[in-house]
């Protein structure tokens, strides 16, 4: 494999390449299920059936086509990469932002790594007696994920794709209304789009992410819960009348002090999640609701949110 020659094939800057080589070295990839296998578990999985299509299309037979040597290099190194830090928790690009326009090979390259790494995540779970319903509920972010992206027009996926990392290694966990995040020095918590964030909800989600971790990562031990988020914004009280789901979700953290999170914007952060979209002008996102509003009319006024950090007792 020459980096120069491969990158150039890819359209990616050859660090990048480098990067991949160096991570995943001659470390062990994992093949993918079968074809014939693969509807009914995109289906357990929740992706959606026009991604589902195209992800039977460009399936990475033998001989395929569509699959250049640089792209099954890509692929399987890929896989190798993200499966050397099986139980890990950081952040893990899983390899380079590829041009997804040329074919839906490069657009779901990243899927097939995903799916090649089901077996090695799901037996990572039955060693540490996680219920089978808790594992595929949290792999189905998947779906959850692809569907956002074709809301955005492929502006979600950069993200999303070192995102799902961390389901393929064991670290998130979907109990109930929130995803539980391990490893750390805390749980983090994060929101999923899945329906209305009751108070009721986040209570039984606390309570069984406090059982979930004591019985399956006994050797772990978590002093609190914490959540970095835009929701955690005191802004949004100046907006939101008292009895909102969220300011009642915000009510329940002690908040740190302010520090602007590296590498991160708020504002973009906000467009992303509330209005799925990074490119549409202020004066044409929709003013549905009052969280809507709040969020266009405080940018407007040339304001900016804020990604604030709290925690919870565990």
């Amino acid at each position: 494999m020459d980096p120069q020659e491969t990158a150039a094939r890819l359209g990616v800057p050859v660090e990048d390449v480098e990067r991949v080589h160096r991570l995943a070295g001659d470390r062990p990839s994992a093949p993918l299920p079968e074809r014939a296998d693969a509807p009914a578990i995109l289906a357990r999985l929740a992706v959606p059936a026009q991604d589902a299509a195209e992800i039977l299309e460009a399936w990475p037979d033998a001989g395929s086509p569509l699959w250049t040597p640089e792209l099954r290099w890509l692929l399987d190194r890929s896989i190798a990469l993200v499966r050397a830090d099986l139980g890990g928790h950081g952040w893990l690009p899983p390899g380079p932002d590829l041009p997804r326009d040329r074919g839906p090979a490069w657009r779901h390259l990243y899927v097939y790594a995903y799916l090649a790494l089901l077996d090695v995540v799901l037996a990572y779970h039955r060693d540490h007696g996680v219920p089978e319903s808790v594992s595929w509920a949290s792999l189905a972010d998947l779906g959850r994920n692809l569907a956002v992206d074709r809301r955005m027009r492929g502006e979600g996926w950069p993200v999303m794709q070192s995102w799902l990392t961390l389901h393929a290694r064991g670290a998130i966990y979907e109990l109930g209304r929130l995803q539980h995040h391990r490893g750390g020095s805390v749980v983090d918590l994060h929101i999923p789009e899945s329906g209305p964030l009751t108070p009721d909800s986040v209570t039984a989600s606390l309570d069984a992410g406090r059982a979930f971790f004591r019985r399956h990562f006994p050797h772990e031990s978590y002093p609190a819960f914490a959540c970095g988020s835009w929701l955690l914004d005191p802004q949004l009280l100046e907006y939101l009348p008292e009895d909102s789901n969220i300011v009642r979700f915000q009510r329940r953290f002690e908040l740190e002090p302010y520090r602007e999170p590296e590498g991160l914007d708020a504002d973009v952060e906000v467009l992303r999640f509330v209005f799925r979209t990074l490119s549409t002008p202020l004066d044409e996102l929709p003013r549905r609701t009052v969280l809507e509003r709040a969020i266009a009319d405080h940018l407007r006024a040339g304001r900016h949110w804020q990604i604030r950090r709290g925690h919870i007792p565990f």
